[in-house]
């Protein structure tokens, strides 16, 4: 396993080792001593979800104001442009953001901690995505930042409106947001 830094420090970039030949390939997607030892930190998983999207959709910008959750983010089919955004008052990086592109192809992970917005866009024909998370599922808890607040100015790669649900269309923007101190 590889990890890259990414803007944000404790936004990690993951690279498995891939063992591949003709019949397909073979990696280890996650190994709680290994990962601990590489990054310094021992989440405690205890929900994996999956989804399956259509080219331009976009999930997001969401979090849990409340049961804050971390992330392990990839992608199994296809490609997304996977977005987090610093919420933490406190952190020197609040308000930046790290982009990523995630595919089946590449294998990367990323580690989102607890205390981000998170969202992705899907850039193939579809994408199913899969992540753990250190929280439960709280939808009482759960916020939507919009997902082209100019404040944030993230670069996302396409023309046009991307396919949003209902609730990410009544998103807030930064200045409206709840935060985390």
């Amino acid at each position: 396993m590889k990890i890259i830094q990414t803007t944000i420090p404790d936004v990690l970039i993951i690279e498995p080792m891939v063992f591949g030949d003709a019949r397909g390939f073979f990696y280890e997607s996650y190994n709680a001593r290994q990962f601990q030892m590489l990054t310094g930190f021992s989440p405690q998983f205890v929900q994996d979800n999956h989804s399956r999207s259509a080219r331009g959709v976009l999930r997001g910008l969401h979090y849990q104001i409340r049961q804050p959750q971390g992330k392990l983010v990839r992608v199994t089919v296809g490609e997304i442009f996977d977005v987090c955004v610093d919420l933490r008052r406190s952190s020197p990086f609040f308000r930046q953001s790290v982009a990523v592109t995630l595919s089946a192809e590449n294998h990367r992970q990323l580690w989102i901690p607890p205390g981000f917005a998170h969202g992705f866009l899907v850039t193939s024909d579809y994408a199913e995505f899969l992540y753990k998370t250190t929280d439960y599922y709280a939808p009482e808890h759960e916020r939507s930042l919009q997902w082209n607040d100019p404040v944030l100015n993230i670069a996302w790669p396409f023309q046009g409106e991307p396919l949003l649900s209902a609730k990410d269309k009544s998103a807030v923007s930064l200045a409206e947001a709840e935060i985390f101190e």
